[in-house]
């Protein structure tokens, strides 16, 4: 009971479905983050949020999963360089993109790398999305640290990011091909017509219900021979109940 008071007050405060992700999952993290800043109860743990933004932050970070990095797998990464020149850019030199539940926002910018080195003088749209505002503001920065880009290659560095003390900062040219955007996976309507949408490591956090909904309206946003870009650990095995094929082991075609 008491957890599902404390969804109930979290979809009211910051407007984040927890009933959407798995139950016992949530909940064993819930409790392990209230140990860790010395709650015992719901009820401490909500006023703690109410009054120390510091915590809230770090409740919205765990909860939303703001884990993220340039190129996160490189050989699944390189298969989707392949694709875009070759199933993409191929027929269409103006994509629409969308990179969702974008988090630090490496992921819209590691594509927006891609995209200049592949066609250059072509206009792309990359919107990146996610539910938490203050990493969208972190995002739209665009400054990181050494473990972020631990995958960038000394070429893409030199090309793509000013280096200032300790920080790397992605230049004026990819920043620019990149809009971000707060959206709700859950709650919000979805634009349509992508050519790619990329959503990785993040729907696996969320029970079959949600992640039927999300694939279906994934489906309905990308315009046939449109590709879904997945993460390392979510083969989608009902892949045709969406209207997709398989494309590679992580990407899927609309048909």
């Amino acid at each position: 009971m008491d957890m599902e008071y404390f969804e109930q007050w979290v979809l009211g405060e910051f407007g984040i479905n927890l009933s959407a992700y798995k139950s016992n999952q949530l909940h064993r993290r819930i409790r392990s983050l209230m140990s860790r800043v010395g709650v015992n109860s719901i009820d401490e743990y909500i006023v703690l949020l109410k009054k120390d933004n510091f915590q809230r932050q770090k409740f919205l970070d765990f909860i939303t999963i703001n884990v993220s990095e340039f190129f996160r797998n490189p050989e699944i990464f390189e298969t989707l360089k392949e694709k875009l020149k070759s199933d993409l850019l191929s027929s269409n030199n103006s994509l629409n993109i969308w990179s969702a539940a974008c988090s630090i926002g490496a992921e819209p910018y590691s594509i927006a790398m891609y995209l200049d080195e592949l066609s250059p003088s072509s206009r792309h749209r990359i919107l990146a999305t996610d539910i938490d505002l203050t990493i969208l503001e972190k995002a739209k920065k665009g400054e990181y640290v050494q473990s972020e880009i631990k995958n960038v290659n000394k070429q893409y560095l030199s090309k793509y990011f000013k280096i200032i003390d300790d920080k790397y900062i992605v230049n004026d040219k990819i920043k620019d091909m990149v809009t971000f955007k707060k959206h709700d996976l859950i709650l919000d309507n979805y634009d349509k017509n992508f050519d790619l949408i990329v959503c990785r490591n993040v729907v696996i956090y969320f029970n079959q219900d949600i992640k039927d909904l999300i694939y279906k309206k994934f489906s309905q946003s990308l315009k046939k021979d449109g590709l879904l870009f997945v993460g390392a650990t979510e083969s989608i095995y009902n892949y045709r109940d969406y209207g997709f094929e398989k494309a590679s082991t992580f990407i899927y075609k609309k048909i």
